[in-house]
């Protein structure tokens, strides 16, 4: 596996900052800045503007000083823990302002670091999170990667999927399918939504037992190497209505719509709108009730995001979802998910798997 860290562009931005270092105690930024993982709060990154620290406990220690290039190592032990040794790095290095991610830390982790470290905090989670928009040739390999390994396992749930299934087993055989195909672990726990329970977008698989004449949405995706896919398709279970068949092929024209916006240079709301506008068009506006799209990466949730509130234009390099979505209120629902890689020319759909209806 190639390294992957991103110390050199956290130092750059560093310098053209009100910051002095950035210390990184959230998961995904500490991975991200890194490329060594550890869960949640076991282990603290620390960023100046040319040298690199990892502190972590005796349980991760041996695995990160193998792992992690360009970054000076040390252990936490009694007596001697995470406050001591930054506070050694922020008086070598005369640290005077110390950037922290206020979207990570809790008031009273941010209370004990405010009391105790030697220099002015300062809120700066953008900071990293702004970095994380733009990915790199490397985090796209491995978002592409996980994308291949998310759609193997829908190529055989397709040739499982019948009535008599439960959701839960649906699901569990998609986790399964993933895991045995590389996957870390899952990007979010999978949704498989049968009949009325396919109108909830975020439903959870429950005991109902699969029928003929359902719709069945299947949204899933796994972690590869530390990177997220995600996808969605919805497949009918022995027949559809019209109404069903209209409903599907005007999801996949709004996503079409979207799709053909998604280009660096255009805001968020700017590619939201041209797929809600083929809902709203259809007469099916109500039933659209979320976004287009969100930033896809270390986090299954990130910047930048395809809203109607967003007015920011969309960066070359970063990766959205493209997932419209109408759902009847008891009836049935429909999503279409794919991943873009945004240039500027337009985007690039990693996303494989055939989308036009499928009747099992």
């Amino acid at each position: 596996m190639k390294r992957l860290h991103h110390f050199q562009r956290i130092q750059e931005r560093l310098k053209s900052s009100d910051c002095d270092a950035m210390l990184l105690t959230g998961e995904a930024n500490r991975f991200y800045a890194t490329g060594f993982h550890s869960i949640g709060g076991d282990g603290v990154a620390l960023v100046t503007t040319t040298e690199n620290y990892y502190f972590t406990d005796s349980r991760y220690i041996e695995a990160a000083e193998r792992q992690i290039p360009d970054a000076a190592i040390a252990m936490v032990e009694r007596g001697r823990g995470y406050i001591t040794l930054i506070n050694e790095v922020i008086d070598r290095c005369g640290i005077a302002k110390l950037g922290i991610e206020d979207n990570a830390m809790t008031v009273s982790e941010f209370r004990l670091y405010e009391e105790k470290l030697h220099c002015e905090l300062k809120p700066a989670s953008a900071l990293v999170e702004s970095l994380r928009q733009t990915k790199d040739a490397e985090e796209i390999k491995r978002l592409e990667a996980a994308q291949r390994i998310a759609e193997d396992s829908l190529t055989q749930i397709l040739k499982e999927l019948r009535p008599g299934l439960t959701e839960k087993e649906v699901a569990a055989r998609l986790q399964y399918l993933m895991l045995s195909g590389g996957a870390e672990k899952m990007s979010f726990d999978p949704i498989v939504a049968g009949g009325p329970n396919s109108s909830m977008p975020h439903a959870v698989p429950t005991d109902r037992v699969l029928k003929r004449g359902d719709f069945v949405t299947m949204d899933f995706g796994c972690v590869y190497q530390g990177y997220c896919s995600d996808m969605t398709r919805t497949v009918a279970l022995g027949m559809v209505t019209d109404e069903m068949k209209t409903v599907y092929e005007t999801v996949l024209r709004a996503q079409m719509a979207g799709i053909a916006a998604a280009k660096a240079g255009n805001t968020g709301r700017e590619v939201d709108g041209a797929a809600r506008d083929v809902i709203e068009a259809a007469g099916y506006g109500p039933y659209f009730g979320h976004s287009f799209g969100h930033g896809v990466g270390v986090e299954i949730h990130e910047a930048p995001n395809a809203t109607p509130g967003n007015e920011e234009s969309l960066p070359t390099g970063a990766v959205i979802s493209a997932e419209p979505g109408i759902y009847l209120p008891g009836r049935f629902g429909v999503r279409i998910e794919d991943v873009l890689v945004l240039t500027e020319a337009g985007c690039r759909d990693i996303t494989r798997a055939k989308k036009e209806l499928l009747v099992l």
